[in-house]
């Protein structure tokens, strides 16, 4: 069991599955589900489901939204180390998704993240949290001040740290961590933002790699993660999955299963098996963090996950 301190978004996630075909411009029939979420909030939960000891630092309201969050930080059995704005509203994200599950258009109100300044970290309880901790993982709803301070309070300590980009207009903010990351996940949307022109999939590696970023995972969708460890590049192909219900949530199962790997001493490469594994539960459930998920259903998981092939 790994010591785990994650840092980032942890609110409330609403979702509108469209019922039949997308009709832009148009009221569309579907239905609304609303819970707690957040990059980070779901790889914790996650995480904490496959056995690992995780504390959880981010921030929240003190509205309504804000409790149900701690309520669900608690029941996940996450130590919360959030601090609460009690005159300012939770964060939130509102996402549409079509038919077939796939991501349609969202909006994420995500103000409060930036007062999350880099001064918080210097709380004796996160100062000792970290120095505690066996990894930790951040995503980019934090401030570009924040994140680069927290990369260097973990490369201080010897400790490996992890990020998750969350998305195209975000991840510019991890920045200041790049040099320090032992490993970014981001899909093909989010890496073509950090190239910032348009190149073939197979020059992204080396873009990021020239960008101070020593191992990356990109997600892809149906087609193959691409991964690259130094110089190393490889890809594996996720198993086809019949019954996709809902891929919100997706990109942090395998950030978090990989991380759960790499915790234990698997290199990149054989850690990113685990997260495809992982991201295969999660697309067939309609929650963010599947319940489901836990190290038997990880295991079986994994037995249709490829071996990477290695590209160079």
């Amino acid at each position: 069991m790994a010591r785990i301190l994650v840092f980032g978004g942890a609110h409330i996630d609403r979702r509108a599955r469209i019922s039949g075909t997308t009709i832009h411009g148009a009221s569309n029939p579907g239905r609304w589900r609303e819970e707690p979420g957040g990059g980070g909030f779901n790889a914790a939960r996650n995480l904490a489901k496959l056995g690992n000891s995780v504390a959880m630092v981010s921030v929240r309201g003190g509205d309504q939204a804000g409790e149900t969050v701690g309520t669900a930080v608690e029941a996940a059995g996450i130590v919360d180390m959030a601090q609460v704005f009690l005159d300012r509203n939770t964060p939130s994200y509102s996402a549409v998704l079509d038919a077939s599950g796939d991501l349609v258009v969202a909006v994420a109100d995500m103000d409060l993240y930036d007062r999350f300044v880099h001064r918080q970290l210097s709380r004796k309880s996160i100062r000792e949290a970290i120095s505690n901790s066996d990894f930790v993982l951040c995503d980019a709803n934090l401030p570009p001040e924040t994140l680069g301070a927290l990369s260097s309070m973990a490369a201080a300590r010897k400790k490996h740290l992890a990020a998750i980009a969350i998305s195209p207009a975000k991840v510019p903010r991890l920045q200041p961590a790049f040099t320090n990351l032992s490993a970014l996940f981001l899909n093909a949307a989010e890496a073509e933002a950090l190239c910032e022109d348009r190149v073939p999939p197979e020059q992204w590696p080396h873009r990021l790699h020239a960008l101070g970023i020593a191992r990356a995972v990109i997600s892809r969708g149906a087609e193959p993660v691409l991964g690259f460890d130094g110089k190393t590049v490889f890809q594996i192909a996720p198993p086809q999955i019949d019954g996709i219900i809902d891929v919100t949530g997706a990109g942090d199962a395998l950030a978090a299963a990989t991380v759960h790997a790499m915790a234990t001493g698997a290199k990149l490469s054989d850690a990113l098996r685990c997260g495809i594994a992982a991201a295969g539960v999660a697309v067939r459930s309609q929650h963010a963090a599947p319940p489901d998920l836990d190290t038997r259903a990880l295991e079986l998981a994994l037995a249709l996950v490829p071996e990477p092939e290695f590209l160079s």
